[in-house]
């Protein structure tokens, strides 16, 4: 006889045990399923599979298991007991089971390997959650809305959506999870561990599915596709997003204005309004911004760092959503479009302040003066003008602007860029506003009327200016001689008298001039220019004034021969 049939036990049980063991034999059968086991203990706790048994109670919270081992496990939950420690790294679990499966993490092992796509994972049960992507099966599933998980945790997770229960509160903060991991990873806020470092640029990560959304930027997999659309993209999350545009759900709604939003960060950053909450600030000049994007996006001003190009012009951005409304210049995309006049735009911020108009709305108030605004950013830059402030500056002269489109125009003095073209008459001009003023000249377009005297004109900018006539105003003071103007530029004119300075020079005999027009005029001299010609017969001018006066030749002797008739 052997060395192992002459094995000794303390127990008659074990004995017994290992005879039906060592020849293969299961004594004890489920009636229920057919399963059959070696010990009758084991079928009684399996037989509970089937009757629902949960004879095992905890104490503490009147939990039932099927088995008192599970009880024992459980109760560790509230004692804090973890027994099983690793070799490796001294990381202490409550469950013998989860030391083995984390001792795979050193190990590398992974031992159950899906037969559909061959990819290897360290727990069976892994695998078999796995298995479910390739067979599209989702067992678990909510009484309350009917919603299908792959996994029992995520069927737990999600009813505590309806339920509102978060039962894992964070020692330090004591702010509630209702999921054990997603308070894990919460804890590392307070730590500071990342342990998941991408293989290929060693960037370092809190969360492991933060690792696998990175992973996909190297390798550019794009796993989940809209149904609809056929657009793809690599996080379940950003899918379910893009998917509320074709469904048109907002599930997201503020408790204080009842305004719905698609995305949960929206209504996030949209609270701050009522709050006036701005928990983001930058290092370098204080500046507190709602979101962190725009913190990202306000701290390339300081860095110049221009991350996004395009491919049509060359053009460089310092983030992709100015990239994507500027390809619109290119592609002549207006995709926000006007339910009242039909107007179109290039983006859904200057859609929301066109609307406005129709409404006569202007919810922004400013409190130094209580003007009001349609727009939130018209009243920020507004501020500005009590304040002072003007913080984009320009990096060639150092002159500073309360507004990044006036920095925006101003560079194209520097860089002599002209990029918006008339279609008629094909005159380029650096701001896209000078060009919308210009047309007017073509179409005879003069929208902006006076109330007093009804005159018209084809500028904003003229018509407060011609307003003041009416109101007598002359706010640009001479600190010389006190003369006062209508026009900030009439003064810079004038000064120009006490200082001697002639700034614009004549190219051909070195005489120079105050003005601009100036130059032009006497220009012609030299050219023989005579742009300014007569209707009546042909006669031309140097001077707009000199036509003027010669008008009235034709004008005096028409009158007469209607004197004569």
């Amino acid at each position: 006889m052997s060395e192992v049939q002459n094995q000794a036990f303390i127990q008659w049980s074990m004995l017994m045990t290992d005879q039906r063991i060592r020849p293969g034999e299961r004594t004890f059968t489920c009636e229920v399923c057919g399963k059959s086991f070696s010990q009758l203990g084991n079928l009684h706790t399996h037989q509970r599979t089937h009757t629902g048994e949960k004879p095992f109670t905890c104490e503490v919270c009147d939990k039932s298991f099927s088995e008192s081992s599970k009880l024992r496990a459980h109760q560790r939950i509230h004692t804090g007991e973890k027994p099983f420690t690793c070799e490796v790294c001294d990381k202490s679990f409550s469950h013998s089971s989860t030391l083995r499966k984390h001792r795979r993490i050193h190990t590398g092992e992974k031992p159950f390997m899906c037969k559909v796509c061959d990819k290897s994972f360290s727990h069976s049960l892994t695998l078999r959650i796995h298995q479910r992507v390739h067979t599209g099966e989702k067992p678990f599933t909510c009484d309350v809305c009917d919603k299908s998980f792959l996994h029992s945790s995520n069927l737990r997770a999600h009813q505590r959506i309806h339920t509102g229960e978060k039962p894992f509160p964070c020692k330090v903060c004591d702010k509630s999870f209702s999921d054990s991991s997603t308070l894990r990873a919460h804890q590392r806020v307070h730590t500071g561990e990342k342990p998941f470092a991408c293989e290929v640029c060693n960037k370092l990560f809190s969360d492991s599915s933060n690792l696998r959304k990175h992973q996909r930027i190297h390798t550019g997999e794009k796993p989940f596709a809209c149904k609809v659309c056929d657009k793809s993209f690599s996080t379940s999350s950003t899918l379910r997003t893009h998917q509320r545009i074709h469904t048109g759900e907002k599930p997201f709604m503020c408790e204080i204005c009842e305004k719905s939003f698609s995305q949960s960060s929206n209504l996030r950053t949209h609270e701050c309004v009522h709050t006036e909450e701005k928990p983001f600030t930058c290092e370098m000049c204080d500046k507190s911004f709602p979101r962190s994007s725009k913190l990202l996006r306000h701290r390339r001003m300081h860095t110049g760092e221009k991350l996004l190009t395009c491919e049509v012009c060359n053009k460089s951005f310092s983030d992709s959503s100015s990239l994507r409304v500027h390809q619109r210049v290119h592609t002549g995309e207006k995709p926000f479009t006007c339910e009242v006049c039909d107007q179109s735009f290039t983006q859904l911020s200057t859609l929301r302040s066109h609307r406005s108009i129709h409404t006569g709305e202007k919810p922004f108030m400013c409190e130094v003066c209580s003007k009001s605004f349609s727009h939130s950013t018209t009243l920020r830059e507004h501020h500005r003008i009590h304040t002072g402030e003007k913080p984009f500056k320009c990096e060639v002269c150092d002159k500073s602007f309360s507004r990044s489109s006036s920095l925006l125009g101003h560079q194209r003095v520097h860089t002599g860029e002209k990029p918006f073209t008339c279609e008629v008459c094909d005159k380029s001009f650096a701001q896209s506003s000078t060009l919308h003023a210009h047309q007017r000249i073509h179409t005879g377009e003069k929208p902006f009327k006076c109330e007093v005297c009804n005159k018209s004109f084809s500028q904003l900018g003229s018509l407060m200016v011609h307003q003041k006539i009416h109101t007598g105003e002359k706010p640009f003071k001479c600190a010389v001689c006190g003369k006062a103007f209508v026009r900030s530029s009439s003064l810079l004119i004038h000064q120009m008298i006490h200082t001697g300075e002639k700034p614009f020079r004549c190219e051909f005999c070195e005489i120079a001039f105050i003005q601009f027009s100036d130059l032009l005029r006497h220009q012609r001299i030299h050219t023989g220019e005579k742009p300014f010609k007569c209707e009546v017969c042909d006669r031309a001018f140097t001077q707009s004034s000199t036509l003027v006066k010669h008008q009235r030749i034709h004008t005096d002797r028409e009158s007469v021969l209607m004197q004569d008739v």
